[in-house]
């Protein structure tokens, strides 16, 4: 017999036969017809058939075998006795708990998309996975990736010249070590960050929703701002525990007063409640904005917050140029995005609204206020509140991303010593 060769319209042609039975074959039926292609296709067609079937070529051999008549199955079995095999999950429970743990640190993407990939390689993480007890291969590892929403992505260029800092990995993993100690001490941990602003008026907004045919939404033609209107400035918060958040439509400045003023409603509104026994506070903002590292006005104003409240807050900063990797872009802001997408902000209710009403599969829930105060810029920094900051920093750490404001009277209104 010759070797095996066709062209593209003959594997088509197998292509489209296969599609139209897939849907009226069980197991058995499906492995049958796979070995029929490949002997009627000839020698070194196996690879080919895996491709149009799907079937592992064990599979495929065994029909193959079948058809010959080396192997003969009763009339109504499927599968030899002992045939087929568990699913990795049902072996393994903690397999995809495990797995969401190894990528959680090195999760990246695009929050304006659901798409997410991880910078681990799947050997690598195939391979911690084993040492944890659970055998698993690379192609396992990107099955269940695949399943949890990861793609695989091509490099592509986000980090201005020079913002890849050689310690931006460890701090990553610094962030997720700190996030996981808090969490099992029944401690709260969020990702805050402010959205970018949103010009008010009957302007185009991207994406697109339904629509009666042929009667789209009327906007402006021009998005020229209404002064009247002014912006929308979304400052989040989100619990990663709970899954749920917190957004304060700002109307006036992006400060470090209204960035604080937003964890401080946080707190009030739903912090206070979910944690009562809170005696600590973990924050991770990114580099710069409101919420910068190098921001003295954010510290001043957390370490009120931390009077104000009792409690102490870890602060650890995403480094610059990295607030991609920020947990809030990909689990809250993005399904904001989703939400209001084809709609115009033609209110600050309307705002408000459409950030409150966002929902999504995995179960977020955001509650959301209109925040109308005036938050002035270029404030002098009050030497005397600084010197008197109660900060401090981790000594094995990377100190400018990393500190603690311990509050200067305990809950119980005693003063703190040390």
């Amino acid at each position: 017999m010759q070797a095996f060769d066709w062209n593209e319209a003959e594997r088509e042609h197998y292509r489209r036969m296969f599609e139209l039975l897939a849907g009226h074959l069980d197991e058995k039926s499906t492995r049958l017809v796979g070995a029929a292609m490949a002997l009627s296709l000839g020698a070194g067609s196996h690879s080919a058939v895996r491709g149009i079937t799907g079937l592992a070529m064990d599979t495929l051999q065994l029909g193959v075998a079948q058809l010959r008549g080396d192997v003969a199955l009763p009339a109504e079995r499927i599968r030899r006795h002992g045939g087929g095999r568990k699913e990795i999950t049902e072996i393994y429970p903690d397999l995809v708990p495990a797995l969401r743990k190894l990528v959680e640190a090195d999760t990246q993407g695009d929050p304006e998309s659901p798409l997410l990939w991880t910078s681990k390689s799947l050997s690598h993480l195939a391979d911690e996975l084993t040492t944890q007890g659970m055998p698993v291969s690379g192609k396992t590892v990107s099955r269940l990736l695949a399943a949890e929403g990861y793609s695989m992505q091509a490099n592509r260029k986000r980090f201005d010249r020079g913002s890849d800092h050689p310690d931006r990995d460890q701090q990553f993993q610094y962030i997720a070590a700190q996030a996981q100690d808090f969490q099992d001490r029944g401690q709260p941990v969020i990702s805050v960050d402010a959205k970018k602003k949103e010009t008010i008026g009957n302007f185009k907004n991207g994406g697109q929703e339904y629509q009666p045919t042929g009667e789209p939404v009327a906007v402006n033609a021009h998005d020229f701002p209404d002064p009247a209107l002014g912006k929308a400035i979304p400052y989040g918060i989100y619990d990663p525990v709970s899954n749920t958040g917190w957004v304060s439509v700002g109307i006036d400045h992006d400060t470090a007063e209204f960035a604080v003023a937003s964890i401080r409603q946080w707190w009030d509104q739903m912090g206070r409640t979910a944690y009562p026994n809170a005696t600590e506070l973990f924050i991770t903002p990114d580099g710069g904005g409101s919420n910068g590292y190098r921001l003295h006005g954010f510290k001043l104003e957390l370490q009120k917050f931390a009077d104000e409240t009792g409690l102490t807050l870890r602060v650890s900063h995403f480094p610059p140029g990295t607030s991609k990797w920020n947990r809030i872009e990909h689990r809250m802001f993005s399904a904001i995005s989703l939400n209001w997408r084809g709609r115009p902000l033609t209110s600050h209710a309307i705002v408000v609204k459409l950030i409150g009403h966002t929902r999504t599969k995995t179960g977020l829930k955001i509650q959301a206020a209109l925040d109308t105060n005036a938050y002035a810029t270029g404030k002098t920094i009050d030497k005397e509140a600084l010197a008197a900051l109660n900060i401090e920093r981790p000594d094995d750490q990377n100190s400018q991303w990393n500190y603690i404001i311990r509050p200067h009277v305990n809950a119980d209104h005693s003063e703190v010593v040390g």
